[in-house]
Parts: C-alpha cells; sequence; structure tokens
C-alpha cells in the first residue's frame, strides 16, 4: 500500500481505448489498496489543434483566451479517464488544476506555480476515491486560468507530489525510461536504470523529450524522486534522484541532439562595455531565449558575437539584430539555420579526464566539423549542421561505449 501520484502524457491517453487502458493501471493500484492521485495530459494532438483553432480566429489570440481554450484539453481527459474508472467499479472524481488548488503567478501561457493548497484533493483522498487533476494549468490569485507551457504536465505531477507528500511519483509516457541516446536515431541506446537530477535536468534541456525540464528543477528543488516508465507495459523504468557517489563511476549517462537551432553572428562589435549587454537585454526583452554564445578574441578595437537560438525565433530575431548593429556601430551580422546542437552528459565528468578529447576526436574521423564549443562541470555541447546530427549521435555514443 503506497500514496502515489502517476502522470500519464497524451500519447498514453491519446484515444478512447488508451484511456480504458490506463483505467485499467489505475484501478489495479487502487485494488491492492494504494491512495492515487492521477495526472493527466490532453489527448496528444488536441493542444495543437486548438493552438491552430485560435490563430484561425485570431492570428495573435489574447493569451489569457488562449489559456481558457488550452485548458479544455486537459479537462476532456480528466472527465474520461473519470468515467472509465467508474466504468471499472473504481469511485474517481475529477479536478481541474484551480479545484486541485494550483496557485500560479500571472503570467499566461508559461506561467509558474505559486503554491498549492489541496485540501480537496485531501478530502476525495480520505473518502476513497481516486483524484485526477488536469495537467498543464493552474489558477492565478485574480481567479484567471493560465497554462504552464509545453510539458506542464509534469511540473503539474512533481508539484502535486511535493505538495501531498507522496511516497512516490511516477511518470508514464510511450518510452521505457530514460536512454543512453534517442534509440530511434541510435538502435544500440540503452535504457538507465537510475540518474541524477543534474544529469537529467541537462538532457532535458538539451532537447531529450522524456521530461520538462521545469519539472526536474522543480523535483530537484523539493527533492521529489520520481520514476520515468512506459505506460505500454509493466518494466521498471529510469529512477531519478539525488546523486550518490556510486553515480560518479560512470562517465557519461547519454548523448543528445538538440534540431531546430539558428546562429546568429554580429561582425564587427565595438569592444568595449555595455555592447553585449545592450544586445542581449534587447533580445531579453522580445522573449528571446539565447542558448550559446561565443566571443571572439577583441583585434583592432572590435569583435565577433555569435550565439544561437531556436529557429522558430530566427525571423524575429533578425530584425532585432539589424536595428542592434546600426545602433552598437557594428559592421554587419550573418545568420543561419540547419544547425544542431550534440552534447554529452555525466557528472562522472567532474572526476575523469579525456571526455573532450574522445569527443573531438570521434568527430574528427568522422569528418565532422565542430562550429562552436560549450562546456559545464558536467557537460560539453558543440553545434554542427543538423544533416550530420544523427551519424554524429551514432559515432559519439559507439566512441563512449554507451551501448555496451
Amino acid at each position: 500500500m503506497a500514496f502515489l501520484v502517476q502522470k500519464y502524457g497524451g500519447t498514453s491517453v491519446g484515444n478512447p481505448e488508451r484511456i480504458r487502458h490506463v483505467a485499467s493501471r489505475v484501478a489495479e493500484c487502487h485494488r491492492r489498496g494504494d491512495k492515487l492521485v492521477i495526472v493527466v495530459s490532453a489527448m496528444s494532438g488536441v493542444t495543437d489543434s486548438l493552438i491552430k483553432l485560435a490563430r484561425e480566429v485570431a492570428p495573435e489570440p489574447s493569451t489569457r483566451e488562449l489559456d481558457m481554450l488550452l485548458s479544455t484539453g486537459e479537462q476532456q481527459t480528466i472527465a474520461l479517464t473519470a468515467m472509465a474508472l467508474h466504468a471499472a467499479g473504481v469511485p474517481a472524481v475529477s479536478l481541474t488544476g484551480a479545484q486541485a488548488g494550483i496557485v500560479t503567478d500571472r503570467l499566461h501561457t508559461k506561467a509558474k506555480i505559486s503554491n498549492i493548497s489541496p485540501k480537496k484533493v485531501f478530502e476525495y483522498l480520505n473518502a476513497g476515491q481516486v483524484v485526477i487533476v488536469a495537467g498543464f494549468q493552474g489558477q492565478n490569485e485574480e481567479g484567471h486560468i493560465t497554462t504552464l507551457g509545453r510539458g506542464g504536465s509534469d511540473l503539474t505531477a512533481i508539484a502535486m507530489a511535493a505538495a501531498l507528500k507522496a511516497d512516490r511519483c511516477e511518470i508514464y509516457t510511450d518510452v521505457d525510461g530514460v536512454y543512453t541516446a534517442d534509440p530511434r536515431v541510435v538502435p544500440n541506446a540503452k535504457k538507465i536504470d537510475e540518474i541524477s537530477y543534474d544529469e537529467m535536468l541537462e538532457l532535458a534541456s538539451l532537447g531529450a523529450k522524456v521530461m520538462q525540464a521545469r519539472s526536474v528543477e522543480f523535483a530537484k528543488k523539493f527533492k521529489v524522486e520520481f520514476e520515468v516508465r512506459s505506460s505500454f507495459n509493466h518494466n521498471p523504468g529510469t529512477l531519478v534522484r539525488e546523486e550518490h557517489a556510486a553515480m560518479e563511476d560512470v562517465v557519461l549517462r547519454g548523448v543528445s541532439l538538440e534540431k531546430n537551432q539558428a546562429k546568429v553572428t554580429i561582425l564587427g562589435v565595438p569592444d568595449k562595455p555595455g555592447v553585449a549587454a545592450s544586445v542581449f537585454s534587447a533580445l531579453a526583452e522580445a522573449g528571446t531565449n539565447v542558448d550559446m554564445i561565443v566571443q571572439n578574441v577583441s583585434a583592432q578595437g572590435s569583435t565577433d558575437l555569435t550565439f544561437t537560438i531556436n529557429k522558430d525565433d530566427l525571423p524575429t530575431v533578425r530584425k532585432l539584430i539589424e536595428a542592434q548593429v546600426a545602433r552598437i556601430g557594428a559592421r554587419s551580422h550573418t545568420a543561419q539555420d540547419g544547425i544542431g546542437k550534440l552534447s554529452v552528459v555525466g557528472i562522472g565528468m567532474r572526476s575523469h579526464t579525456g571526455v573532450a578529447a574522445t569527443l573531438f576526436q570521434a568527430l574528427a574521423q568522422a569528418g565532422i566539423n565542430i562550429q562552436m564549443i560549450s562546456t559545464s562541470e558536467i557537460k560539453i555541447s558543440v553545434i554542427i549542421n543538423e544533416s550530420e546530427g544523427a551519424r554524429a549521435t551514432q559515432v559519439v555514443h559507439d566512441a563512449f561505449k554507451l551501448g555496451n
């Protein structure tokens, strides 16, 4: 008997048959006496359809009304899941994020959770009911519905587990866990039995689609251990937890490839204080997330400044940088899409040498050019041509013998 928070993603509840399958899994846990809070996403494809519908009505819809619309996706799923549980003879109740006590800040479409007051959730649990909570959403202090951004159902589950002090949090998806690389790209990728918060956070932020990065940050902050596993079988998954000494014995956990990147270079930037701050402040005000930044050594009073962004932001950034070039007195700028970011991640890098040498040598032997390099204590990232991404991932994965 345990107190569990389980989250089921969009593919796990993608149609009525899969919703009934989830209900049967939940019913099995309920019959053995587990206390259950179930967090669900919208059915796969529903959120994208709602966004498309909104933009057909209004090219730039109000973010408040967009949240009102998008929240209905999860509300469909919670009601259908509750109905499926009722049909299986299990007492269940569905709650919106607001009804579950999830309070957020005022930012629409990318809200952050401020606090959770789960009084109503406990009332239903104490009455013997399975509580089904809509992921991805909450309510701000003014009573408006807000959404938590892409992957926000993961955050809902982790936050509910922390607030409820659940025994365990289980994140159910369409894969068996976290792998050493994307199995669709690297066929010999292996499932990782356990991984640290920091490693999982790096992999999530580097494009691994298994978990939302914000949810991993939240789990680390509040020490919520969670397991990523498949809703389509009963195989053990990947346990994400605080690091321990034995974890450093493994040099690398995985190789990640993030596509849809773009690179912008400002040429002939005056080498004086405040110029970089001006450029990146303008990008921040436009809501653009900047990733890797490289500045060349100054020569004759000027330098070149290169940074990477998501490809979707490139049209907006081009216009902004054109204005910045004139304002700061730079020579010109270039922009290039079709690039990818390849990264190797592992807390064992702190105590093992030669990781960079192995990475660079493997890419060199494969004839893959490195355009930019970025490092941290547990990560090395390189920018390469996106067209070479899959081959580079396989080459690096093999070089570190991660599939053995």
